[in-house]
């Protein structure tokens, strides 16, 4: 092996400010073989970067790149980089195939034992070691700040590493020579010797696969977004640590809503009984147990989740969209025409990811042509990673009016590798003749807040009150941005009972739930719907883009909103009669109707009409009016409000009103 080299005058420097109690690592005696089996020289330095990769760790992935980016800058600097592989589930086939699909050239050396990840005291992948010529470690911890599990800043506001290499370069102390390490744990696993096969009351086998394929598997499995699969003993086990911590932080399974308030159809709850049986296997060393106790392995349909192929199937456009290695990728939008000539009644929609392990998300919405007649936002359909596609109840289907055009809204999470996407959506017909009930897509909206700097608690209120009769709630879907911290809804009902119907206490921009309601919310009961929504602005918040500065409504990520998706089903032709149909009103009703109309027109001008000529301009609403509403009251398609189209909307929210 190598020799340490003689020190310079700067390298005497700051070996002299290191910390007396600082642990010498004879990591440059230390045996290190690459994953050819050969023993790894490196080459006499001033200091050496070692880096704990694996080949399935979401922000190993995203690191790999950037580590090889540092290396070649400081590498005539006398800096050497090598990376370092101690998972047991990585074989050296994929560690070789993880540096050429990331650009690493930097040695790998697979640690076969895991005695490098003990002599450094290693936890995480990726997680980084600066050793100086003595074998000091002089900073150890994360690379930078962008990247958390889960969470993503647009660029760096700390580059740890490259400021340790820094300071160290110039003959300086490392302002901060320990970080926490960010990302995948490093699975210690027990050598064979100290498991005594006596005690072992929990296999994989057994008891373990079960609880992932109930759990787990429908995501974490080849071509979805899982970053790792896990159906196989080998895998599994070096992921076991690392399973038990996202079961613990209630990060995994992906689900937001409080039990406790209420339970929704698909949620994903781990019972405690499941968790702490995985935390047994581990502690008793995680034995695979017998072959013949092992589950068949679940079937999954790899394309159409109903029995029929869809009756149409469009992609998002006629070619892909390059997705890039890393970064924080803006929603795109996508238009396309179907050259649908006559109205279209949907059961069900499917959207299928190009590439599933980069489409975090994907909705599609229908954008009517100006002046038809057209109810709700226009939801069709929606992709979200483990959800599965039902058609609506017999009878139940979405009107899509002729002329349409679908805009596809993809969320992308970049995994380390460019690659391509190119999602598509599939929908089943029905006959108009058999359509009872039509499912629109309502929204609750506030638009008019401001978040001051650095609260973290700031509160914004929504609420809904104006329904069709006959209508029930299906679902509903809250939605904001980075800040989004919590979310409320709570019902009151005609005879005065209030109710909080759902919440969602942390809040994660990452899952655009659907919380489904087990039964049908009836509409005809409820006065009113309030949401409670908090978004938190401050430092403590890491998705934070900009904690300093006031934050409103607006359409990129840096933005905020404040929204709420409802699915309501309506029996066909309760959206088009009259509310006053068959209802006798007393003199007092026809007045309160009147006044309420007048006082909903003027706070409506109020709010909107920026040039004050009693007509508002869709340039003079906000952009989320602009999407959402603006068109389903420009009943002529001019692209602006008059007194007619202003009042006949106020007309119809008096009316709900009184007859509530």
């Amino acid at each position: 092996m190598a020799t340490a080299p003689q020190l310079d005058a700067a390298d005497a420097t700051s070996s002299a400010q290191a910390s007396s109690a600082q642990a010498v690592v004879p990591f440059q005696q230390m045996t290190l073989r690459g994953t050819d089996g050969k023993d790894i020289t490196l080459p006499p330095s001033k200091f050496t970067v070692v880096c704990f990769l694996g080949t399935q760790c979401p922000l190993a992935k995203l690191y790999g790149g950037r580590l090889q980016d540092l290396s070649d800058r400081y590498a005539d600097r006398g800096v050497n980089f090598v990376g370092v592989n101690s998972n047991v589930q990585d074989s050296p086939a994929e560690i070789d195939a993880y540096a050429r699909e990331h650009r690493v050239h930097f040695p790998m050396v697979k640690d076969a034992d895991q005695s490098i990840a003990d002599a450094l005291k290693a936890t995480r992948t990726p997680e980084v070691f600066v050793l100086d010529a003595l074998g000091i470690v002089r900073y150890q911890g994360r690379i930078d700040d962008q990247y958390e599990p889960g969470r993503a800043r647009a660029e760096p506001s700390r580059n740890d590493l490259d400021d340790a290499i820094a300071a160290l370069l110039a003959g300086e102390p490392v302002k901060n020579p320990e970080t926490a390490g960010v990302g995948c744990l490093i699975t210690r696993v027990k050598r064979p010797e100290d498991n005594e096969p006596s005690k072992v009351t929990v296999t994989f086998n057994r008891d373990i696969a079960p609880i992932l394929n109930t759990h787990c598997v429908e995501c974490h499995r080849p071509g979805e977004i899982g970053p790792m699969e896990l159906t196989d003993y080998d895998e599994v086990i070096g992921w076991g640590q690392m399973i038990l911590e996202v079961i613990d932080e209630k990060r995994m399974p992906p689900w937001h809503a409080d039990p406790a308030v209420g339970h929704y159809e698909g949620e994903r709850i781990m019972p405690r009984a499941d968790r702490d049986t995985i935390a047994k296997w581990i502690d008793e060393g995680m034995a695979e147990g017998d072959a013949a106790d092992l589950p068949p392995q679940q079937h999954f349909a790899s394309g159409w989740h109903l029995e029929t192929k869809p009756d149409a199937e469009l992609p998002m456009r006629d070619r892909p969209f390059l997705v890039p290695s890393e970064g924080i990728i803006e929603y795109q939008y996508f238009v396309v025409d179907p050259g649908w000539k006559t109205d279209q009644w949907i059961q069900a929609a499917q959207v299928i990811p190009g590439d599933a392990s980069v489409v975090h998300h994907c909705i599609v919405f229908v954008r009517p042509p100006d002046g038809s007649l057209f109810n709700g936002i226009g939801w069709l359909g929606a992709y979200v990673p483990g959800q599965r596609t039902f058609a609506l109840p017999p009878g139940h289907a979405r009107r899509i009016p002729a002329g349409s055009k679908l805009v596809f809204q993809m969320h992308y999470t970049p995994n380390g590798r460019e690659t391509n996407d190119q999602s598509r959506v599939g929908v089943w017909r029905i006959p108009e003749s058999e359509v009872t009930h039509e499912v629109t897509t309502q929204i609750a909206i506030n638009h008019e807040f401001e978040i001051p700097p650095e609260n973290g608690d700031f509160e914004v209120k929504m609420t809904k009150d104006s329904f069709y009769a006959g209508g029930r709630m299906l679902g509903i879907t809250p939605h904001m941005h980075l800040r989004g911290k919590s979310f409320r809804l709570d019902a009151t009902w005609k005879d005065g009972k209030t109710e909080t119907m759902l919440s969602v206490p942390h809040y994660d921009f990452n899952w655009q739930h659907w919380y489904a309601f087990r039964k049908p919310v009836d509409l005809d009961a409820i006065q009113s719907l309030e949401m409670t929504v908090t978004f938190d602005n401050s430092r403590g918040n890491p998705v934070n883009p900009s904690p300093e500065e006031y934050v409103s409504w607006g359409d990129q990520t840096h933005e905020e909103m404040a929204i709420a998706f409802f699915d309501v089903a309506t029996p066909v032709g309760a959206i088009e009669n009259n509310f006053l149909k068959g209802v006798d009103l007393s003199d007092a009703d026809e007045q309160r109707i009147k006044d309420l109309t007048q006082q909903f027109a003027d706070q409506f001008r109020k709010q909107m009409d920026r040039d004050g000529d009693g007509t508002i301009a869709k340039e003079e609403t906000p952009q989320g009016f602009q999407r959402y509403m603006f068109r389903h009251m420009d009943e002529n398609g001019d692209q602006v409000l008059d007194a007619a189209e202003i009042e006949s909307v106020a007309h119809d929210r008096a009316v709900n009103t009184v007859l509530k």
